[in-house]
């Protein structure tokens, strides 16, 4: 583990860049000031980087579209790639008919709509299609009444064996300086242990989102695991999820993870990032 203050002095050793989001480019504030800067090197040394999201409350498109408005145009849909992506891929190679439950908002379950499924809010499931419901997904932490949906959810599954999806992971993100909301995956994992199951993870730090990833980077290049940088600010998620996958790590000190408590952290988990570094702010 290296402690680098110079972000730019890392990503030079690197051909691919893999950026987490919240609490590396931004944070309930905006953009971080300066990395417009680093999206500005990237371009001029012509490296590839790709946005690796947990984030699947808005499609890549609508996702993209923040970023523009937040004076960062040069982040296309393209770029970014959100566990709400496999969600999608697995509905259409392993569910063939039926309705897809969901809880999240109308935006979310853009990542679930087929035109061989019918897709359904929980709050819309009754007697008369639950028998119909072939497999449910938590997409978003909004978009359903925490009581009544939640304990419909519960009792779902609990009269029907079917798949469940996970597209977002994070237990928790933070809406300002001092206080945090409970993400969807935090709503999913309480449900695992309600009912004694075990559900599908596509979020990091599960493997597929990075083979996902991968499999994109490898149909325009020739680079190797070795070539690429993973760059996040959890350890549980972003540093954990790239050293599983066999990529360098730095871990970024502007969001989940305080410069005062990185070292305990590390210590405790024994999740150890290859960097470490303040930001991923150039210059």
């Amino acid at each position: 583990m290296t402690y680098l203050s110079n972000f730019e002095s890392i990503i030079e050793k690197y051909k691919v860049i893999f950026f987490d989001a919240y609490g590396v480019l931004r944070n309930y504030n905006g953009l971080f000031p300066g990395i417009e800067k680093t999206f500005a090197l990237l371009e001029a040394k012509q490296k590839e980087y790709y946005i690796l999201t947990n984030d699947a409350s808005r499609s890549p498109r609508q996702l993209a579209s923040i970023y523009h408005q937040m004076g960062l145009p040069s982040i296309s849909h393209h770029r970014i790639i959100s566990s709400g992506m496999l969600a999608r891929e697995y509905l259409d190679l392993k569910v063939h008919d039926g309705i897809v439950a969901y809880l999240g908002t109308s935006n979310s379950a853009h990542y679930i709509e087929s035109s061989r499924l019918k897709t359904l809010p929980v709050s819309l499931i009754d007697e008369s299609n639950i028998d119909l419901v072939n497999v449910l997904v938590f997409l978003d932490d909004e978009g359903f009444d925490w009581c009544r949906d939640l304990n419909k959810t519960v009792n779902l599954l609990r009269n029907r064996t079917i798949p469940v999806i996970v597209a977002n992971a994070d237990y928790a993100y933070p809406v300002n300086k001092n206080e945090v909301s409970i993400a969807i995956g935090g709503v999913a994992s309480m449900i695992e242990n309600i009912l004694g199951r075990e559900f599908i993870n596509f979020g990091k730090p599960d493997s597929q989102l990075f083979m996902f990833a991968y499999d994109l980077v490898r149909k325009t290049s020739m680079a190797t695991k070795n070539d690429i940088l993973m760059v996040g600010d959890t350890l549980f998620t972003d540093i954990l999820g790239g050293n599983k996958f066999g990529l360098d790590t730095v871990l970024v000190l502007s969001g989940n993870t305080l410069s005062a408590d990185r070292d305990a952290l590390i210590a405790s988990t024994g999740i150890i990032p290859t960097y470490i570094c303040e930001s991923a702010v150039v210059g």
